[in-house]
């Protein structure tokens, strides 16, 4: 399973929100990345009945208080977090919500399998209420794993294609390869693109009975949000200007499986793809920004991404340790906090980013980005 990048008309990245452990809007993601602030807090005995005591939530996150009153009264936890990001893209310049709504306005949303906690809580009262099995008609949308991606849509008039992808903690790079050949391909004008994973009673205790601590070592504490990127094509004539302002270009995005926990092979052959077709030499990677995956998986991925920068002496980048496991998110806080480093470092201008993921499952993937550096 792979996915090629043309060399010419490339996309770009031109705006990105977060909704994460360190707050809601990019603002807050900036200044927690950067101030290396763990966001780890205990948990509310009375509100959550998880299998651990702490973790990295969005802090004060309350549906009504946020998005106001109307039409949350049946929103689950994972579609909030996603329109609440949708949101803070939009409203954060004036540019982004002329480009990124209307009939040629996409939304890619990747997803582990949308909220668990609303499937099994829909399973339940379909099993223990009163005959005929009674349930709560309002709340069957929250059950179908694009119920994000289609609610955001909705309240901000999203008009082109939208689509959900599965794929655990590597969803945000399957979701910016679709977001790419959408644009390539003359499907959307502009694909708002991202990740969300929320923390819940169910996933917290799905991923500890899923967890292997002889494989795997100690567990990472669970983290939610959601990470979102404004993508559209490079102006006319490939020039940047204030109409556009770009973040960094997508020189490639390359997707792999990995056999038999095969992850380092897997992952060297997408890395050697990227490179190749985006045309990229290994001394021009400035920065590294891998999955974090515990166990030998991540032993393999750093040996795969050692063996691609070869020549390189790239920063090597980590946020897993501050916002803890995101899931599907990951990818997706990868690529933002990329762009938070390049915000303010002028040597990235010009240079080569690179985005590592590697799921359990055995989903593995790349992405390149030249970065803009500062602006």
């Amino acid at each position: 399973m792979s996915g090629g990048t043309a060399l010419v008309n490339r996309p770009v990245i031109t705006a990105w929100s977060a909704v994460s452990p360190f707050g809601i809007g990019r603002a807050a993601f900036t200044e927690g990345i950067r101030e290396r602030r763990p966001a780890a807090a205990g948990l509310d005995d009375e509100q959550w009945q998880a299998a651990g005591d702490r973790a990295c939530l969005v802090p004060d996150f309350d549906l009504r208080t946020v998005l106001g009153k109307k039409g949350v009264r049946s929103m689950d936890r994972v579609t909030g977090l996603a329109v609440t990001t949708v949101a803070r893209l939009l409203d954060d310049a004036p540019r982004n919500r002329w480009v990124a709504t209307g009939e040629d306005a996409a939304l890619v949303l990747g997803t582990t399998t949308g909220s668990v906690q609303s499937q099994m809580d829909f399973t339940r009262d379909s099993l223990t209420g009163e005959k005929p099995y009674l349930v709560d008609p309002a709340r069957f949308p929250n059950a179908v794993m694009n119920c994000a991606a289609g609610q955001s849509a909705i309240w901000h008039q999203l008009k082109g294609p939208n689509t959900t992808i599965a794929g655990g903690h590597a969803a945000g790079l399957y979701a910016l390869n679709y977001a790419r050949r959408l644009l390539t391909f003359g499907r959307a004008r502009t694909v708002l693109c991202g990740a969300v994973e929320e923390f819940s009673h169910a996933r917290s205790w799905l991923e500890r009975h899923a967890h292997r601590p002889d494989t795997e070592g100690p567990a990472q504490l669970p983290g939610e949000g959601c990470g979102l990127l404004l993508v559209e094509q490079r102006g006319p004539g490939g020039r940047d200007d204030a109409e556009q302002p770009v973040l960094a270009e997508i020189l490639a995005v390359e997707m792999g499986i990995a056999l038999d926990g095969g992850v380092r092979p897997a992952l060297a052959a997408c890395l050697r793809r990227a490179l190749n077709r985006a045309g990229v030499r290994p001394e021009e990677i400035w920065a590294v920004s891998t999955s974090e995956a515990p166990g030998p998986s991540g032993e393999q991925e750093r040996a795969a991404v050692a063996e691609a920068a070869e020549g390189a002496d790239p920063v090597h980048l980590t946020q897993a340790a501050l916002i803890g496991d995101t899931g599907a998110a990951a990818a997706a806080f990868q690529i933002a906090g990329v762009l938070v480093h390049a915000e303010t470092t002028p040597e990235a201008a010009g240079r080569v980013a690179l985005v590592t993921s590697v799921d359990r499952d055995g989903a593995v993937g790349c992405a390149l980005l030249r970065l803009a550096g500062p602006r």
